[in-house]
């Protein structure tokens, strides 16, 4: 379980939000929202333990998160505004590559299988240079459906998808959720879940 308390971010002299807190259990989903400047990205930032909070806990199975190192960052993934796609290789090779990164090593039929149910079943063998960014998008996001990672953390993950693209999406999350995981989603769309799986926290400028 995460639980959060009593988190205050402030940049320069300005209090960005303060006071958040709010406890992520097995299965459930928040969605983070709140206008342009609210500081969701640095939420899930202090949530990945890139960004320490002025004020407030992070805790992770009742422990600090400060005080864990791979133990936490195993059981995190966390998908930012860029992909992270290196325009060389293809989506085939940067899947493979960045799930070793991660110390996961997947075969090309397991790679192969996660983008075609990301769409990309006749473009993963391109250069990603030739994918469009809704491509890319769905490439990254590919490492969701082959990662071990119990807490997703999701920024705006939906942007320039299509709505063939964004179900899919969905629909993994919700594959996510019945197993046991937990996800907090930054996006300004809807996440039509099933009943009961989306909470949100909203974030005031």
């Amino acid at each position: 379980m995460l639980e959060t308390s009593h988190l205050k971010c402030v940049r320069g002299n300005r209090t960005i939000f303060r006071d958040v807190s709010f406890a992520v259990r097995p299965g459930d989903c928040f969605r983070l929202t709140g206008p342009n400047g609210s500081g969701k990205t640095s939420l899930l930032r202090m949530l990945c333990g890139l960004l320490s909070p002025t004020f407030g806990t992070i805790h992770w199975h009742g422990t600090n998160i400060q005080t864990l190192g791979e133990e936490y960052f195993s059981a995190i993934a966390y998908l930012g505004h860029r992909p992270g796609i290196k325009d060389e290789l293809t989506a085939l090779e940067n899947l493979r590559a960045s799930c070793g990164l991660a110390g996961i090593q997947i075969s090309k039929q397991t790679a192969a299988a996660a983008l075609e149910r990301m769409g990309l079943g006749g473009r993963m063998n391109l250069p990603a240079r030739f994918l469009s960014e809704g491509e890319r998008r769905r490439a990254a996001i590919a490492r969701l459906a082959v990662g071990r990672s119990s807490l997703w953390l999701l920024d705006e993950v939906l942007t320039s998808l299509d709505r063939t693209a964004v179900e899919s999406i969905q629909l993994l999350i919700e594959d996510h959720l019945a197993i046991g995981g937990m996800a907090i989603v930054a996006t300004h769309q809807e996440l039509k879940l099933s009943a009961g799986q989306s909470r949100r926290i909203e974030l005031a400028a």
